[in-house]
């Protein structure tokens, strides 16, 4: 393991690395270069594949087109919507979990079935749970005296019932990567705060938390880069539409209907180009502040 590396070490290595590195340059790295430089086409025809030149038309177009601006938004406010709920709500069921050692393993697989179903499966599913007349959850605020929520009529609930639905899905996940994070935290920090007098609270706070700060500076990245991405669940949940008036377009949907709709591959791109900008400045962003926590020991 302490040999310094040769030529022939190297050539051994790369050829070792071959199979995959055909495979991530084929379907990963070509596709986005490939995007890239179609987000720059001008009047581009898929068919004969000429174009009329290049330029940042596609740019201007949906920068100032206000149904971009409308995905931008509600896709900002589904990431805001889902990433920290689910992240706590993660959390606080591993912790419980953690304190029933016997039944870990059951519930694990429970509330980690809805992540591995299909997204449609569970459309269907949540579609029948949000209805206005017969649904299970108006039904519930009803017991409360709430009234009915037309859930996927109304142009203002639509959103909140792809949060909630995705919310949910995404819980195993989450609770699994958050639970291979509290078993890897020793019992001795905890036996020995007793030893000082913190109580339950101090000891999350203190001990808990910091420990698991990389599992949820993990869940964070990869919730923001899923939140991003949101699409099936729109598509599913909505019977192919984005929510009535377009109340639950994202930036995938506003791409998804600039490409198999509009036949507009060029601002379809663009979009794409856009979306992943957005989400490597952010991913950025956090990894600074983690780092920058990090470094102050917090």
């Amino acid at each position: 393991m302490n040999k310094k590396p040769t030529i022939k070490s190297t050539l051994q290595a790369l050829l070792y690395l071959a199979p995959m590195l055909f495979f991530v340059g084929v379907f990963t790295i070509f596709p986005i270069i490939k995007s890239f430089d179609m987000s720059f086409y001008q009047n581009y025809n898929m068919l004969t594949g000429n174009i009329d030149g290049r330029g940042l038309d596609n740019y201007i177009e949906i920068f100032n087109d206000p149904d971009f601006y409308t995905a931008l938004k509600n896709t900002g406010i589904f990431i805001i919507g889902v990433v920290p709920a689910s992240i706590t709500i993660s959390l606080l069921i591993a912790l419980m979990l953690n304190q029933i050692p016997f039944l870990k393993s059951f519930f694990r697989t429970v509330y980690f079935l809805p992540f591995v179903t299909s997204t449609v499966a569970v459309s269907v599913v949540w579609s029948w749970l949000y209805h206005s007349r017969y649904g299970l959850i108006n039904y519930i605020l009803g017991l409360v005296g709430i009234d009915a929520i037309n859930w996927l009529n109304d142009p203002k609930m639509a959103l909140p019932a792809v949060i909630i639905m995705a919310i949910w899905k995404g819980l195993g996940f989450n609770i699994l990567l958050v639970m291979v994070g509290l078993g890897n935290i020793s019992e001795d920090y905890y036996k020995a705060a007793k030893v000082d007098g913190a109580n339950a609270w101090n000891r999350f706070w203190n001990i808990t938390v910091p420990l698991l700060r990389p599992t949820l500076f993990l869940l964070s990245i990869v919730g923001i880069i899923n939140g991003s991405k949101v699409f099936d669940e729109v598509y599913s949940l909505f019977n192919g539409r984005p929510g009535p008036a377009g109340s639950a377009t994202t930036l995938v949907y506003y791409l998804f209907q600039k490409f198999y709709v509009q036949f507009d591959y060029g601002v379809a791109a663009a979009s794409g180009i856009v979306l992943f900008g957005i989400v490597l400045i952010i991913t950025i962003i956090q990894y600074a502040g983690n780092s920058y926590f990090e470094k102050r020991g917090g």
